[in-house]
Protein backbone atom coordinates (compact mmCIF):
# COMPACT_ATOMS: atom_id res chain seq x y z
CA UNK A 1 0.00 0.00 0.00
CA UNK A 2 3.07 2.17 0.92
CA UNK A 3 4.78 1.37 -2.18
CA UNK A 4 5.23 4.60 -3.55
CA UNK A 5 5.76 6.17 -0.57
CA UNK A 6 8.98 4.11 -0.11
CA UNK A 7 10.46 4.28 -3.37
CA UNK A 8 10.25 8.32 -2.90
CA UNK A 9 11.92 8.11 0.05
CA UNK A 10 14.68 5.98 -1.24
CA UNK A 11 15.06 8.28 -4.37
CA UNK A 12 15.42 11.32 -2.03
CA UNK A 13 18.44 9.32 -0.12
CA UNK A 14 19.76 8.46 -3.16
CA UNK A 15 21.04 12.03 -4.70
CA UNK A 16 24.82 9.81 -5.82
CA UNK A 17 22.78 8.03 -8.07
CA UNK A 18 20.77 10.98 -10.34
CA UNK A 19 21.62 13.46 -12.12
CA UNK A 20 22.05 16.57 -9.65
CA UNK A 21 25.91 15.52 -9.48
CA UNK A 22 27.02 12.54 -11.94
CA UNK A 23 29.89 10.44 -11.77
CA UNK A 24 32.99 12.40 -12.76
CA UNK A 25 32.19 15.43 -10.90
CA UNK A 26 31.52 13.30 -7.73
CA UNK A 27 35.20 11.69 -8.70
CA UNK A 28 36.17 15.52 -8.67
CA UNK A 29 35.42 16.16 -5.29
CA UNK A 30 36.83 12.77 -4.24
CA UNK A 31 39.84 14.57 -1.94
CA UNK A 32 39.47 18.12 -0.58
CA UNK A 33 42.65 19.03 -2.21
CA UNK A 34 41.53 18.47 -5.69
CA UNK A 35 38.99 21.43 -5.65
CA UNK A 36 40.52 24.49 -7.27
CA UNK A 37 39.04 27.54 -5.48
CA UNK A 38 39.95 31.25 -6.28
CA UNK A 39 38.86 34.79 -5.70
CA UNK A 40 38.46 37.77 -7.39
CA UNK A 41 37.73 41.55 -7.07
CA UNK A 42 37.38 44.12 -9.21
CA UNK A 43 36.68 47.89 -9.08
CA UNK A 44 34.07 49.05 -10.55
CA UNK A 45 33.23 52.99 -11.60
CA UNK A 46 30.79 54.39 -13.32
CA UNK A 47 31.39 57.24 -15.76
CA UNK A 48 29.93 59.87 -14.61
CA UNK A 49 31.40 59.69 -11.23
CA UNK A 50 33.84 61.33 -9.80
CA UNK A 51 36.56 58.84 -8.64
CA UNK A 52 36.85 59.00 -4.66
CA UNK A 53 40.14 58.84 -3.02
CA UNK A 54 40.32 55.45 -2.08
CA UNK A 55 38.92 54.46 -5.22
CA UNK A 56 41.88 56.94 -7.02
CA UNK A 57 43.91 54.16 -4.45
CA UNK A 58 42.80 51.34 -6.13
CA UNK A 59 43.51 52.40 -9.79
CA UNK A 60 46.87 53.82 -8.86
CA UNK A 61 47.43 49.89 -7.91
CA UNK A 62 46.18 48.01 -10.87
CA UNK A 63 46.68 51.03 -14.00
CA UNK A 64 47.64 47.97 -16.30
CA UNK A 65 44.47 46.14 -15.14
CA UNK A 66 41.60 48.08 -16.38
CA UNK A 67 38.83 47.37 -18.84
CA UNK A 68 37.15 50.59 -19.93
CA UNK A 69 33.73 51.04 -21.77
CA UNK A 70 31.12 53.25 -22.61
CA UNK A 71 29.34 53.43 -19.54
CA UNK A 72 32.07 51.90 -16.84
CA UNK A 73 35.35 50.71 -16.33
CA UNK A 74 36.90 47.73 -14.55
CA UNK A 75 39.95 47.62 -12.39
CA UNK A 76 41.16 44.54 -11.44
CA UNK A 77 42.35 44.98 -7.53
CA UNK A 78 43.43 41.41 -6.56
CA UNK A 79 42.73 37.74 -7.79
CA UNK A 80 44.30 34.21 -6.88
CA UNK A 81 43.15 33.11 -10.68
CA UNK A 82 46.29 31.89 -12.79
CA UNK A 83 47.29 35.10 -14.89
CA UNK A 84 46.47 33.34 -17.88
CA UNK A 85 43.08 33.34 -16.48
CA UNK A 86 42.17 36.41 -15.09
CA UNK A 87 41.17 38.59 -18.27
CA UNK A 88 39.16 36.17 -19.56
CA UNK A 89 36.88 36.39 -16.33
CA UNK A 90 36.68 40.41 -16.74
CA UNK A 91 35.66 40.06 -20.01
CA UNK A 92 32.87 38.10 -18.57
CA UNK A 93 32.01 40.44 -15.74
CA UNK A 94 32.40 43.27 -18.17
CA UNK A 95 30.09 41.64 -20.37
CA UNK A 96 27.44 41.23 -17.62
CA UNK A 97 27.82 44.58 -16.41
CA UNK A 98 27.19 45.91 -20.32
CA UNK A 99 23.81 43.69 -20.18
CA UNK A 100 22.58 44.80 -16.71
CA UNK A 101 22.44 41.38 -15.55
CA UNK A 102 24.63 42.22 -11.94
CA UNK A 103 22.66 43.79 -9.55
CA UNK A 104 23.46 45.82 -6.19
CA UNK A 105 24.15 43.26 -3.45
CA UNK A 106 22.41 40.12 -5.65
CA UNK A 107 25.23 37.19 -6.36
CA UNK A 108 24.99 35.93 -9.41
CA UNK A 109 25.89 32.00 -10.36
CA UNK A 110 27.10 31.03 -13.66
CA UNK A 111 29.36 28.45 -15.68
CA UNK A 112 32.54 30.34 -16.96
CA UNK A 113 35.21 29.31 -19.47
CA UNK A 114 38.10 30.56 -18.09
CA UNK A 115 42.03 29.29 -19.08
CA UNK A 116 42.68 27.06 -16.13
CA UNK A 117 42.68 23.00 -16.02
CA UNK A 118 39.09 22.57 -14.61
CA UNK A 119 37.94 24.78 -17.75
CA UNK A 120 34.16 25.32 -17.63
CA UNK A 121 33.99 26.43 -13.56
CA UNK A 122 31.07 27.55 -11.49
CA UNK A 123 31.22 31.44 -10.71
CA UNK A 124 29.48 33.75 -8.21
CA UNK A 125 29.68 37.07 -8.39
CA UNK A 126 28.30 40.18 -6.44
CA UNK A 127 28.51 43.67 -6.78
CA UNK A 128 28.92 45.65 -4.02
CA UNK A 129 28.02 49.34 -4.21
CA UNK A 130 29.09 52.18 -2.68
CA UNK A 131 26.83 55.01 -1.01
CA UNK A 132 26.48 57.58 -3.55
CA UNK A 133 27.39 60.54 -2.62
CA UNK A 134 24.77 63.59 -1.68
CA UNK A 135 26.53 65.91 -4.20
CA UNK A 136 25.99 63.61 -7.10
CA UNK A 137 22.80 61.77 -6.47
CA UNK A 138 22.17 61.28 -10.22
CA UNK A 139 25.65 60.22 -10.75
CA UNK A 140 26.62 56.33 -11.61
CA UNK A 141 27.31 54.25 -8.99
CA UNK A 142 30.68 52.97 -7.82
CA UNK A 143 31.58 49.44 -6.01
CA UNK A 144 33.04 46.81 -6.11
CA UNK A 145 32.53 43.17 -7.99
CA UNK A 146 33.42 39.83 -5.71
CA UNK A 147 33.83 36.36 -7.53
CA UNK A 148 34.62 33.23 -6.07
CA UNK A 149 35.00 30.65 -8.00
CA UNK A 150 35.40 26.90 -7.52
CA UNK A 151 33.10 23.63 -8.14
CA UNK A 152 29.87 23.70 -10.21
CA UNK A 153 27.08 26.26 -11.14
CA UNK A 154 24.81 24.10 -9.77
CA UNK A 155 26.63 23.10 -6.86
CA UNK A 156 27.32 27.16 -5.86
CA UNK A 157 23.51 27.91 -6.27
CA UNK A 158 22.90 25.70 -3.39
CA UNK A 159 24.79 27.93 -1.11
CA UNK A 160 23.81 31.30 -2.39
CA UNK A 161 22.69 32.47 0.70
CA UNK A 162 25.48 31.85 2.39
CA UNK A 163 27.73 33.51 -0.30
CA UNK A 164 25.60 36.76 -0.30
CA UNK A 165 26.05 37.42 3.66
CA UNK A 166 29.70 36.51 3.32
CA UNK A 167 30.21 39.53 0.50
CA UNK A 168 28.12 41.41 2.54
CA UNK A 169 30.93 41.38 5.24
CA UNK A 170 33.77 42.78 3.33
CA UNK A 171 31.70 46.78 3.20
CA UNK A 172 33.80 48.40 5.43
CA UNK A 173 37.10 46.71 4.66
CA UNK A 174 36.69 47.84 0.98
CA UNK A 175 36.67 51.36 2.30
CA UNK A 176 40.26 51.41 3.31
CA UNK A 177 43.22 50.51 0.38
CA UNK A 178 45.16 49.61 2.93
CA UNK A 179 43.05 46.80 4.02
CA UNK A 180 44.27 44.71 1.35
CA UNK A 181 46.87 42.87 2.40
CA UNK A 182 45.31 42.58 6.32
CA UNK A 183 41.96 41.74 5.55
CA UNK A 184 40.10 41.81 2.52
CA UNK A 185 42.55 39.40 1.26
CA UNK A 186 42.72 36.71 4.10
CA UNK A 187 39.20 37.13 4.49
CA UNK A 188 38.35 36.48 0.13
CA UNK A 189 40.78 33.64 0.56
CA UNK A 190 38.51 31.65 3.36
CA UNK A 191 35.63 32.01 1.27
CA UNK A 192 35.09 28.87 0.31
CA UNK A 193 35.96 27.24 3.95
CA UNK A 194 33.43 29.82 5.90
CA UNK A 195 30.73 29.66 3.44
CA UNK A 196 30.82 26.04 1.78
CA UNK A 197 32.45 23.61 4.05
CA UNK A 198 30.69 24.27 7.36
CA UNK A 199 28.23 21.59 6.78
CA UNK A 200 30.89 18.99 6.20
CA UNK A 201 32.74 19.83 9.53
CA UNK A 202 29.55 19.25 11.55
CA UNK A 203 29.08 15.68 9.86
CA UNK A 204 32.53 15.20 10.23
CA UNK A 205 32.25 15.95 14.03
CA UNK A 206 29.20 13.84 15.06
CA UNK A 207 29.69 11.14 12.31
CA UNK A 208 27.00 8.60 13.30
CA UNK A 209 25.12 11.36 15.90
CA UNK A 210 24.21 13.56 13.09
CA UNK A 211 20.24 12.06 13.38
CA UNK A 212 20.17 13.85 16.50
CA UNK A 213 21.36 16.93 15.13
CA UNK A 214 18.63 16.45 12.50
CA UNK A 215 15.86 15.75 14.72
CA UNK A 216 16.57 18.48 16.63
CA UNK A 217 16.14 21.13 13.85
CA UNK A 218 12.62 19.62 12.22
CA UNK A 219 11.63 19.69 16.28
CA UNK A 220 12.76 23.48 16.37
CA UNK A 221 14.92 21.90 19.86
CA UNK A 222 17.82 24.53 21.12
CA UNK A 223 21.34 23.07 20.19
CA UNK A 224 24.01 24.46 22.88
CA UNK A 225 27.92 23.16 22.09
CA UNK A 226 29.80 23.52 25.15
CA UNK A 227 34.00 23.46 25.44
CA UNK A 228 34.55 24.14 22.11
CA UNK A 229 35.85 27.28 19.63
CA UNK A 230 33.19 29.33 18.46
CA UNK A 231 33.97 28.09 14.73
CA UNK A 232 32.23 24.95 15.94
CA UNK A 233 29.23 26.56 17.30
CA UNK A 234 28.52 29.04 14.55
CA UNK A 235 28.56 25.70 12.43
CA UNK A 236 26.19 23.81 14.22
CA UNK A 237 23.84 26.63 14.15
CA UNK A 238 24.18 27.43 10.81
CA UNK A 239 23.34 23.64 10.31
CA UNK A 240 20.59 23.59 12.76
CA UNK A 241 19.22 26.84 10.98
CA UNK A 242 19.95 24.76 7.43
CA UNK A 243 18.11 21.77 8.76
CA UNK A 244 15.47 23.03 9.80
CA UNK A 245 11.56 24.17 8.45
CA UNK A 246 11.48 27.72 9.76
CA UNK A 247 10.16 30.17 7.33
CA UNK A 248 9.20 26.84 4.51
CA UNK A 249 5.76 26.23 6.78
CA UNK A 250 2.56 27.38 4.91
CA UNK A 251 1.37 29.42 7.82
CA UNK A 252 3.91 31.73 9.33
CA UNK A 253 2.24 31.13 13.53
CA UNK A 254 3.55 27.57 13.01
CA UNK A 255 6.87 28.61 13.98
CA UNK A 256 6.11 30.21 16.83
CA UNK A 257 3.01 28.55 18.26
CA UNK A 258 5.70 25.48 17.88
CA UNK A 259 8.55 27.31 19.69
CA UNK A 260 5.98 27.95 22.24
CA UNK A 261 4.39 24.48 22.72
CA UNK A 262 7.84 23.00 23.09
CA UNK A 263 8.91 25.80 26.17
CA UNK A 264 5.46 24.88 27.90
CA UNK A 265 6.18 20.96 26.99
CA UNK A 266 9.53 21.56 29.20
CA UNK A 267 12.19 19.35 26.42
CA UNK A 268 15.72 19.19 27.34
CA UNK A 269 18.16 21.07 24.81
CA UNK A 270 20.70 18.56 23.27
CA UNK A 271 23.98 19.29 24.10
CA UNK A 272 27.21 18.99 22.29
CA UNK A 273 29.98 18.28 24.90
CA UNK A 274 33.43 18.90 22.43
CA UNK A 275 35.80 17.88 25.53
CA UNK A 276 36.06 14.66 24.45
CA UNK A 277 36.91 13.33 20.98
CA UNK A 278 34.67 12.16 19.61
CA UNK A 279 32.05 14.78 20.98
CA UNK A 280 29.92 13.41 24.27
CA UNK A 281 25.66 14.19 22.59
CA UNK A 282 23.47 14.48 25.77
CA UNK A 283 19.48 14.71 25.62
CA UNK A 284 19.60 13.10 22.39
CA UNK A 285 16.63 12.18 20.35
CA UNK A 286 15.80 10.62 17.19
CA UNK A 287 13.14 8.89 15.11
CA UNK A 288 13.56 6.29 12.07
CA UNK A 289 13.15 8.88 9.79
CA UNK A 290 16.61 10.68 11.05
CA UNK A 291 18.41 7.54 11.41
CA UNK A 292 17.55 6.64 8.07
CA UNK A 293 19.88 9.69 6.61
CA UNK A 294 22.68 8.92 8.46
CA UNK A 295 24.87 6.84 6.06
CA UNK A 296 23.60 9.29 3.33
CA UNK A 297 25.28 11.82 5.20
CA UNK A 298 28.55 9.99 5.59
CA UNK A 299 29.05 8.59 2.42
CA UNK A 300 29.05 12.36 1.02
CA UNK A 301 31.37 13.48 3.63
CA UNK A 302 33.88 10.93 3.07
CA UNK A 303 34.11 11.97 -0.12
CA UNK A 304 34.77 15.89 1.07
CA UNK A 305 32.08 16.74 -1.50
CA UNK A 306 29.94 19.84 0.41
CA UNK A 307 27.63 20.05 -2.53
CA UNK A 308 26.63 16.72 -2.47
CA UNK A 309 26.00 16.98 1.28
CA UNK A 310 23.76 20.50 1.02
CA UNK A 311 22.19 18.58 -1.35
CA UNK A 312 21.14 15.61 0.36
CA UNK A 313 20.11 18.15 3.01
CA UNK A 314 17.65 19.64 1.22
CA UNK A 315 16.21 16.54 0.00
CA UNK A 316 15.89 15.67 3.39
CA UNK A 317 13.84 18.62 4.32
CA UNK A 318 11.77 18.26 1.06
CA UNK A 319 10.89 14.79 2.32
CA UNK A 320 9.80 16.03 5.66
CA UNK A 321 7.86 19.09 3.88
CA UNK A 322 5.59 16.13 1.77
CA UNK A 323 5.03 14.22 4.45
CA UNK A 324 3.73 17.53 6.47
CA UNK A 325 1.63 18.08 3.96
CA UNK A 326 0.31 14.01 3.10
CA UNK A 327 -0.92 14.12 7.16
CA UNK A 328 -2.68 17.74 6.78
CA UNK A 329 -4.33 16.14 3.90
CA UNK A 330 -5.08 13.02 6.11
CA UNK A 331 -6.46 15.29 8.91
CA UNK A 332 -8.52 16.88 7.13
CA UNK A 333 -10.30 13.92 5.63
CA UNK A 334 -10.28 11.90 9.28
CA UNK A 335 -12.64 14.52 10.17
CA UNK A 336 -15.03 13.26 8.37
CA UNK A 337 -14.28 9.28 7.76
CA UNK A 338 -12.79 6.99 10.45
CA UNK A 339 -11.42 4.94 7.20
CA UNK A 340 -9.33 8.32 6.69
CA UNK A 341 -8.41 7.75 10.36
CA UNK A 342 -7.33 4.00 9.90
CA UNK A 343 -5.05 5.54 6.60
CA UNK A 344 -3.42 8.19 9.16
CA UNK A 345 -2.45 5.68 11.69
CA UNK A 346 -0.89 3.74 8.67
CA UNK A 347 0.97 6.35 7.39
CA UNK A 348 2.44 7.74 10.48
CA UNK A 349 3.64 4.14 11.19
CA UNK A 350 5.26 3.95 8.10
CA UNK A 351 7.02 6.99 7.74
CA UNK A 352 9.18 6.96 11.04
CA UNK A 353 8.78 10.71 11.27
CA UNK A 354 5.06 10.36 13.68
CA UNK A 355 6.66 12.36 16.67
CA UNK A 356 7.71 15.66 14.76
CA UNK A 357 4.85 15.43 12.21
CA UNK A 358 2.31 15.19 14.94
CA UNK A 359 3.97 18.05 17.02
CA UNK A 360 4.10 20.39 13.65
CA UNK A 361 0.32 19.67 12.98
CA UNK A 362 -0.95 20.33 16.89
CA UNK A 363 1.02 23.74 16.47
CA UNK A 364 -0.39 24.40 13.22
CA UNK A 365 -4.06 23.68 13.91
CA UNK A 366 -3.95 24.75 17.53
CA UNK A 367 -7.08 26.82 16.68
CA UNK A 368 -9.54 24.19 15.31
CA UNK A 369 -10.45 21.84 18.08
CA UNK A 370 -11.62 18.97 15.33
CA UNK A 371 -8.45 18.76 14.65
CA UNK A 372 -6.76 18.71 17.32
CA UNK A 373 -8.79 15.72 18.66
CA UNK A 374 -8.08 13.68 15.51
CA UNK A 375 -4.15 14.75 16.22
CA UNK A 376 -4.86 13.40 19.62
CA UNK A 377 -5.95 10.10 18.93
CA UNK A 378 -2.89 9.46 16.35
CA UNK A 379 -0.37 10.50 19.19
CA UNK A 380 -2.27 8.36 21.56
CA UNK A 381 -2.07 5.51 18.69
CA UNK A 382 1.23 6.13 18.23
CA UNK A 383 2.12 5.43 22.23
CA UNK A 384 0.85 2.75 21.85
CA UNK A 385 3.10 1.08 19.40
CA UNK A 386 6.30 0.25 21.26
CA UNK A 387 3.90 -1.19 23.87
CA UNK A 388 2.06 -3.61 21.52
CA UNK A 389 5.63 -4.52 19.59
CA UNK A 390 7.20 -5.27 22.98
Amino acid sequence: MFTSQTSSFQDSIDVEERDDFDSEEIAGYSQKIQLNCYYTIYLYQGTRSEASGENVAWNQRRADSTTSHDDFSLTLVDSSLPAEAEPDLRTYISRRLSKGALLGGMGNIATVELGIPEQAVGCYCCLLEQERSPEQPDADGNGYVICFMGGSEKGLNLFRLELDKYVQGLHSSLQIPENLETEVRPYLSQWYEESVMHIHRVVQLVQNNISFLLHAALSHIHVEVVNSDERTKADVSRFIKAASLQGLSQQDTTTASLCKAISEDTQSDLIIDCSTSPPTLTNTVSNRFCDDWIQAFLNAAERCNPFLLRQILENFKLKAIQDMNSLKRFVRQAEMSHYALFRCCQFLQGCGNGDVLLQNARAEHSDLPEACSIISVLEEFLREQPQAQA
